[in-house]
């Protein structure tokens, strides 16, 4: 029970923490004990997600350190009861009740509908509001590079979600990319205890559109084991476009720092992260294809090691994230 809690350390002391272990294990060291993704590691390093304590225990025991005085302990999805409790207590003030009774809302919506409703000048209920039908391009390829890797599509809305502070520069070119390709409104939802901010569209004939002429799919994307569409796959030129909105929600610029007779080397790589075996395979071969020698890491990794492939990436495909570039010129 208590492994499958989360801990709560203070300000700042989950990275400091994380940084500390760097010095003595690498994070591939940390993958391998605590038998999970690079990437969860990282996101933890930037307090991105709270650590779990079964992972805390045996990185404090591969350390022979005591697990920490300062830290508090929660349930893995203890902001559910916080959300629904304050939910209930503003519905409550707001109607006196929680819950209700439907038939009551039935028959008041049918006295508007035949009082008021019915009359009203051009009735919108059941018309799906139009989009933009954006044609094939680079610019579409890249976006649906980005819906693969941090985006999800349900029956009425397109959601991508990314970091609030490391991505805050990156949500704005996204914002502008969708408005530009579907002319629609997005919603900008933060979401403060993960650090996440969710760009929304609701829009029925996007989500259509997404389906039938993209190629995407709704619903959970690992259990479907999503792929990069045919037609993106048809043109190099969209591969490329594809393979950078993909890197650029899903993938990681980081330094590799090891030790060799008492010296200390640092140089960075690329990783992209997927659990969809095919979408993996894709990028490995997009990469392969382009000259570049990519390589599976870990399970659900595809990493560039060399040097001239980080650099020949930044010049070839390039990054429309500025945390990316920002990285690669320290």
């Amino acid at each position: 029970m208590f492994n499958a809690k989360r801990v709560v350390f203070p300000k700042g002391g989950q990275k400091n923490f994380i940084n500390k272990a760097m010095q003595e294990i690498s994070i591939g060291k940390m993958v391998e004990i605590c038998n999970l993704s690079e990437r969860t590691i990282r996101d933890w390093r930037r307090e991105k997600f709270l650590m779990d304590f079964a992972g805390l225990k045996k990185i404090c025991k591969k350390l022979d350190i005591r697990l920490l005085s300062n830290i508090k302990l929660k349930d893995k999805y203890w902001y559910t009861a916080n959300g629904s409790s304050a939910g209930g207590r503003a519905v409550y003030k707001k109607y006196g009740r929680v819950g209700g009774d439907p038939e009551y809302r039935k028959k008041k919506w049918y006295e508007w509908w035949e009082k008021e409703g019915r009359y009203k000048k051009h009735p919108i209920i059941g018309v799906a509001k139009p989009i933009k039908k954006a044609v094939f391009s680079k610019e579409l390829a890249e976006f649906v590079g980005i819906i693969l890797g941090d985006g999800g599509i349900t029956k009425s809305q397109v959601v991508i979600t990314l970091h609030s502070k490391d991505d805050k520069e990156y949500s704005k070119f996204v914002v502008n990319l969708i408005k530009k390709l579907f002319n629609v409104p997005i919603g900008i939802n933060y979401d403060k205890r993960f650090l996440a901010v969710d760009l929304v569209v609701s829009r029925v004939e996007l989500v259509r559109f997404c389906i039938q002429k993209l190629g995407l799919k709704q619903g959970n994307k690992i259990k479907q084991q999503v792929d990069i569409p045919q037609w993106v796959k048809r043109s190099n030129r969209y591969l490329i476009a594809c393979l950078r909105g993909l890197v650029d929600t899903d993938g990681c610029l980081f330094s590799h720092r090891y030790k060799v007779n008492g010296k200390f080397y640092n140089y960075k790589k690329i990783s992209f992260t997927s659990y969809s075996n095919p979408l993996r395979q894709s990028v490995f071969n997009i990469l392969k294809n382009n000259g570049f020698h990519p390589r599976f890491a870990q399970r659900k990794d595809v990493r560039l090691d060399r040097l001239d492939d980080v650099r020949r990436y930044f010049q070839y495909v390039g990054s429309n994230n500025p945390k990316y570039l920002k990285k690669y010129k320290k």
